[in-house]
């Protein structure tokens, strides 16, 4: 049975981060909301409580049933989780007086603890709390202190359990893998199996059994995760898969007749199906995103939905649905707002009578590169940028037309390929450009132009739940901007964002 770590999340910005960490130490690990505590089996090893933007001491405060965890499996609360369990056995949590948000260093080590083993004296931790541990509870024993926090750790007496008050999960905690892989490993017994190729040997062999002698279609999008699960499908059921790839008529320049071309070469089975201009049609004088969105993911389900009726038999739809898709649809505290729908996640329109397989629902987009990497995929497919299931009908700030998603895919082709050329793809999380509903004046020869803004945009990220602007280097921003506004008509002016996630989002709409 799988080893598996499970969090329990508070709503924490960081609970995500929690399970990357755990996962860089080849164990497997699943959160879940703090009250839908899964049946804990044989293969649980441990828990971990995350942080909570809510304070121990509010009416509304999330509060857990851990009477199936407590002195019965390793348990350590970060945070908001230590607070919780001290507050719970009699001990006193009060606000801070100096909120203590930032760097800080652990001055008091209890060394003969097993979670601190090998921490450094002065090791520099990571706070984040209004609230403050004053007193403990008798049966609790204090393993670390900072120079404004007495009680910046503890454990309790004769179980496996431990609270911390700052984050190890984070960058700016120095040895904050010292201290999870003591509790993962150590505490928990953890014996770091979980690689690319234990994953790919049990999801072929689970795939086989759940499909058995089963047809399945799958929509190919030609970004990562639809392509890496193609090729864990074929490894299992070869023949029985059938993809589709839909031309929705916003793809990039040339992408439909290269990612055609690149499937076969993997021995897929795919069917090329282009609806362009069904899909621009359906748009034609449509301005809001949202609507956009889902003209579009309802026009790809109907025509997908024809072509997987031309397959005889077909009992399964197969989708490249991934990790965070999955948690940001499970609010800890009910549905959270819809800052934009997602193509992959909400269940199938009652029409399509299939059940559901996602091989890859368990992984972060990161992972799922090197599950694409150990089956020795194309380089150029698995280093994809990720491309948005709408394509450009959500780069185009305004209605769809033809004219401007040529605009937009010359442009588009001019900056990803300049940024491959100087060496610049690969060290960025994403790149694109969009088309602003501006035009403004410019100045060809002699003639006066008033044509289009686009803006560029790239940005560095681990998994796109934050992300930075990329600072790429002038002589790159100068000769793109230079060749698009020489080479593409329609355009006079280019623009830079500098946003970064949060505040902003990484696409426009």
């Amino acid at each position: 049975m799988q080893e598996t770590i499970i969090i329990l999340d508070f709503g924490s910005q960081y609970t995500q981060l929690i399970a990357r960490r755990v996962r860089e130490l080849n164990v497997y690990c699943e959160i879940f909301p703090f009250n839908k505590i899964p049946e804990l089996t044989t293969g649980v090893k441990g828990v971990i409580l995350s942080g909570s933007p809510f304070s121990v001491r509010d009416k509304e405060a999330p509060i857990p049933d851990l009477s199936k965890i407590r002195g019965k499996l390793p348990l350590l609360g970060v945070c908001y989780g230590a607070q919780y369990m001290a507050q719970a056995e009699g001990g006193e949590v009060l606000p801070s007086e100096i909120r203590e948000y930032g760097r800080a260093n652990l001055g008091f080590i209890d060394q003969n603890c097993v979670l601190m083993r090998g921490l450094s004296d002065g090791t520099q931790v990571w706070m984040s709390h209004g609230d403050t541990i004053l007193h403990l509870p008798e049966n609790f024993s204090k393993i670390t202190s900072t120079a404004s926090v007495e009680v910046a750790g503890f454990k309790i007496d004769n179980e496996k359990t431990y609270g911390i008050q700052f984050h190890p999960e984070v960058y700016h905690t120095s040895e904050g893998k010292q201290l999870l892989k003591n509790f993962i490993v150590e505490i928990c017994g953890c014996s770091q199996n979980w690689t690319p190729d234990s994953f790919i040997e049990t999801t072929v062999q689970s795939l086989k059994e759940k499909l058995k002698d089963d047809k399945v279609v799958l929509g190919l999008s030609g970004g990562v995760d639809s392509s890496v699960a193609a090729v864990l499908l074929d490894k299992a059921i070869g023949k029985n898969l059938y993809c589709i790839f839909v031309d929705n008529g916003l793809l990039r320049k040339n992408e439909f007749k290269d990612v055609l071309y690149s499937y076969k070469d993997m021995g897929l089975n795919v069917k090329g199906v282009n609806a362009s201009g069904d899909f621009l049609d359906a748009l034609k004088g449509v301005e809001d995103p949202e609507a956009k969105r889902k003209i579009i993911g309802n026009k790809f389900i109907e025509i997908f939905d024809h072509e997987a009726h031309l397959i005889e038999d077909v009992q399964w739809l197969a989708q490249g649905t991934i990790y965070p898709d999955v948690i940001e649809s499970v609010s800890v505290k009910g549905p959270s707002a819809t800052i934009k729908s997602h193509h992959n996640v909400g269940g199938l329109p009652d029409f399509m009578k299939l059940k559901v397989v996602e091989p890859l629902n368990s992984l972060f987009k990161d992972e799922v590169r090197r599950i694409g990497r150990a089956m020795n995929m194309p380089a150029d497919l698995i280093n994809r940028h990720p491309f948005p299931g709408p394509g450009l009908g959500i780069r185009i700030i305004s209605d769809v037309t033809p004219e401007r998603v040529r605009v937009l895919q010359e442009v588009d082709y001019i900056y990803i390929n300049t940024m491959k050329e100087m060496g610049l793809y690969d060290e960025v999380w994403q790149a694109f450009a969009v088309l602003l509903p501006v035009q403004t004046v410019g100045v060809m020869g002699d003639e006066r132009t008033y044509e289009n803004v686009v803006a560029l945009r790239a940005v560095g990220s681990t998994d796109g739940m934050t992300a930075d602007w990329s600072q790429l280097p002038y002589e790159f921003l100068a000769k793109v901007s230079s060749d698009i506004i020489n080479k593409v008509k329609g355009v006079n002016r280019v623009v830079y964002d500098i946003s970064s996630k949060p505040p902003a989002t990484i696409e426009w709409e």
